[in-house]
């Protein structure tokens, strides 16, 4: 088990914490319930960085880790997604319908396609994109803008900003991987048109 890989567990772990104590909050208005909760959400986004430098830098690249690291994201911000699309007024401020359905649309169509791919190809090779990156960071910046409810202390167009640069920047994401996904499967013999048999 590597240091990347501990790292990684780590920030599952803290994922339950986050969502209990944001849900704690949202019923009881207790503030220690919402730094808790920004606590454990921030600190998984930190050593989302973290294991990565690790991994890299130390040479701890690992097939557990290519899929703990991808999945322990997922984990986080759908959690943070799903909470937040609830109309938890007056406690906190709401992610709207849409965005939630691009982001988990998203992924479910992601995973529908990295299991075709691997059923005909029989492997799957995943190049990140830097859309992909940029979107996984307009999404942190939301959730923790929310749960810092900077959208009440500031204007409500900046939480507008991030929202909006989140759909945009998943969506692109999302098509890009579709594009690679596409790439693969036309590589394959498997796609290709059957030759029509000559006649005897």
């Amino acid at each position: 088990m590597t240091t990347a890989n501990k790292i990684t567990i780590l920030r599952i772990v803290l994922i339950p914490v986050f969502v209990v104590e944001t849900i704690y909050y949202v019923r009881t208005g207790n503030e220690g319930h919402r730094l808790a909760g920004l606590l454990a959400f921030t600190a998984t986004a930190i050593l989302d960085g973290v294991d990565g430098y690790v991994a890299r830098h130390y040479n701890q690249m690992s097939e557990l880790g290519t899929i703990l690291d991808p999945l322990a994201d997922k984990l986080l911000l759908v959690s943070a997604i799903v909470i937040l699309s609830f109309d938890n007024a007056p406690r906190l401020g709401q992610v709207p319908l849409w965005l939630t359905g691009v982001i988990i649309g998203r992924d479910l169509l992601l995973a529908i396609g990295a299991v075709v791919v691997r059923l005909v190809v029989g492997r799957i090779t995943v190049r990140p994109h830097l859309t992909g990156k940029v979107a996984t960071v307009f999404q942190m910046v939301m959730v923790i803008w929310i749960l810092l409810r900077w959208d009440v202390t500031f204007q409500l167009v900046y939480l507008k900003t991030w929202i909006l640069g989140a759909g945009l920047m998943t969506a692109a994401s999302g098509w890009f991987y579709l594009w690679d996904g596409m790439q693969q499967l036309g590589k394959h013999p498997s796609s290709t048109a059957l030759a029509e048999p000559h006649p005897k």
